[in-house]
This record gives structure tokens, C-alpha cells and sequence, in this order.
């Protein structure tokens, strides 16, 4: 496939994304609940190629288990949430409870949905927004086509973050697949962290 043909498959995917986030409900729930919604990751920087995944923080004040159980119990009850799976870390630095919601549209596909439910105003409040526009600010369009290029080399069963796509293309000019494992076996031994161009 040539790069016009990937990045026609790209836009193809984002705009189901779109619709899918529109139709499922999703965010309504969480907006409904009084939280400030936003679209993170991948489709919100127009890099969402192969995985039909749609990120999301939500942020509002006071989270309890139980408030931010009573928001997911109300998703639970959306037509085409299958699964729903979360994560505590309320009581970590980062303040948020993580919820992973299968979702199967109507067209038969299943989609991803990662919501971070973030405590208003602390560290992470924001943050990865800001990546996003800094990475939209920065990023060149061979940078970008390469983006998708090396998402759509990827085999379906390689696990890489899109965050790494990004700081390999962007920070470091990688442009080959090979490369970029090369480039992993070496980055994936840092400490853990958040890289924002």
C-alpha cells in the first residue's frame, strides 16, 4: 500500500472513530454527569490508524470510588458496551480512576474506549492535551506520514505505544520499522516516563 493509500485508510478510520463517539453515548454520560470531557491520543492528533481505539479524560472534582462507579454503572447500560474493566489509582500521584470499555458499534466492529477519570486540578489535569497540541505543533507532514506509515507496518500482534511511534519519528528521525525496534529495545529500558516534543 503507498502512502496515499494509507493516509486515505487513516482518515477512513478517523472519521468512524468520530462517528462511533458521536453514536455510542460515551462521552454524553460523563458530560451528563457534570465532568469536563476531553479527546485525547491518537484521534485527536489525526494519527489513529490500525486500532480502533478512542481516548478520553474526564475530569471533575471529589472522585470517590463510588461517584466514579455510579458514572460507569450509567455507561454500562449504553447499547454496544460489552465489557467494562477499571483500574484504581485514586490514591496514586496520578488521582484517576482508569476505565477500559469494550464497544461494539453498529456496524458489528468492537472498539476500544480508554477513560481516565482524573481528579480536577492536580498534576495530570490537562497534561496530555498539551502533548497532543505540542506534538500537532511540531509535527511536519512527512513526520506525520511517516507516523502512519510505521502504524500500519506494525503487525497486528507487535504492541507499540503511540507515544513511541511519536518520539521515535519526531525526536530521534526514525523512519523504518526495523529501526524503530531497534530504537525500542534501547528506550523501553529508561525509567518510565511522558515525553512531550
Amino acid at each position: 500500500m503507498n502512502q496515499k493509500e494509507i493516509n486515505h485508510l487513516a482518515t477512513v478510520r478517523q472519521e468512524e472513530a468520530r462517528n462511533v463517539l458521536a453514536v455510542s453515548g460515551i462521552a454524553q454520560v460523563w458530560e451528563d454527569a457534570g465532568c469536563r470531557v476531553s479527546l485525547i491520543g491518537s484521534l485527536r492528533m489525526g494519527l489513529l490508524m490500525s486500532h480502533r481505539d478512542i481516548d478520553l479524560h474526564v475530569y471533575s472534582d471529589n472522585i470517590t470510588e463510588a461517584s466514579t462507579f455510579a458514572i460507569a454503572a450509567r455507561m454500562s447500560a449504553l447499547p454496544g458496551v460489552i465489557e467494562i474493566a477499571s483500574v484504581n489509582g485514586l490514591h496514586t500521584e496520578e488521582h484517576c480512576m482508569a476505565w477500559h470499555v469494550k464497544y461494539r458499534a453498529q456496524d458489528g466492529e468492537e472498539w476500544k474506549f480508554d477513560i481516565i477519570h482524573i481528579e480536577a486540578g492536580t498534576e495530570y489535569d490537562g497534561y496530555f492535551e498539551r502533548m497532543a497540541e505540542r506534538i500537532m505543533t511540531v509535527m511536519t507532514p512527512t513526520q506525520r506520514d511517516t507516523i502512519l506509515r510505521l502504524k500500519y507496518e506494525t503487525p497486528s500482534d507487535e504492541y507499540i505505544k503511540g507515544v513511541e511511534y511519536y518520539e521515535a519519528v519526531i525526536a530521534d528521525g526514525i523512519t523504518l520499522l526495523e529501526d524503530l525496534r531497534k530504537w525500542l529495545e534501547v528506550h523501553r529500558r529508561k525509567s518510565v516516563y511522558y515525553w512531550i516534543p
